[in-house]
């Protein structure tokens, strides 16, 4: 079975859809949970307090980052693989799209924008929040309107209300999204196309399930981030006096 997964290409496929589908749901999870802040900072805020430095959040954070990191490593060797079989064409699928998309051939580099804007989101998020908690360092310290304000890591609504304050973060996320807008209307179909879906029947409703996937995550996350900027300051003074039930 080991062989299978890292000799075959059918199995280094199956490796990549098995873990896209993992961090499909995982990202789903994410946006929906952003989407809170939208109606409650405090309710965002609970969400945030309860996945802290949990056991449970911790081991989800290593399955995530395990499930990132292999399906990146396969993605790379799989261009690779089709480099040296097919010379320049990328990524193949049993069945071609009708004008090969510009997302199907420029996968690698989609993934790599977008592994970019995990790291910026980590940066700016998980750094100032779990990892704060797991190392007890200094809480982060923000400035709103020349007032100094101790940005506890379960204020969640705090922190991104003052990320998204800066034009460029905004601007910065929504290239992000975008690149995994594209990565997605690809991805998704090549998901279920490699567990054997690829027949005429499937190929148009799949195809419009990605896209329809895609939309959804990259408004999700789009919404919030244009919405904290214009609402920036209003989110902030809300926040600022919040504390968490536990301290």
């Amino acid at each position: 079975m080991g062989c299978f997964l890292t000799n075959s290409s059918v199995g280094k496929k199956l490796v990549m859809s098995i873990s896209g589908c993992f961090l499909v749901l995982f990202i789903l999870f994410h946006m929906s949970m952003n989407l809170t802040m939208i109606f409650s900072r405090e309710g965002y805020n609970m969400v945030c307090e309860f996945l802290g430095a949990n056991w449970y959040a911790l081991a989800a954070t290593v399955v995530l980052a395990a499930g990132v990191l292999v399906h990146f490593v396969y993605a790379f060797i799989l261009t690779i693989d089709n480099y040296r079989a097919r010379g320049k064409q990328r990524y193949a699928v049993t069945v071609q799209e009708k004008g090969v998309s510009w997302a199907s051939k420029n996968m690698l580099v989609l993934g790599i924008i977008v592994v970019l804007g995990l790291g910026l989101h980590l940066v700016h998020f998980w750094s100032k929040m779990q990892l704060v908690e797991i190392l007890h360092s200094s809480a982060a310290v923000i400035n709103v309107d020349g007032v100094e304000a101790t940005a506890h890591p379960a204020n969640g609504a705090l922190l991104m209300a003052f990320t998204f304050s800066k034009w460029y973060n905004v601007v910065l996320y929504l290239v992000w999204f975008a690149a995994l807008w594209f990565h997605l209307t690809h991805g998704v179909w090549s998901m279920f196309q490699t567990a054997g879906f690829a027949n005429d029947t499937w190929y148009p409703r799949l195809k419009c399930a990605a896209n329809v996937v895609a939309t959804l995550i990259f408004l999700g996350f789009a919404i919030v981030a244009v919405l904290c900027f214009f609402k920036s300051n209003e989110f902030m003074t809300e926040m600022m006096s919040w504390a968490p039930a536990h301290h």
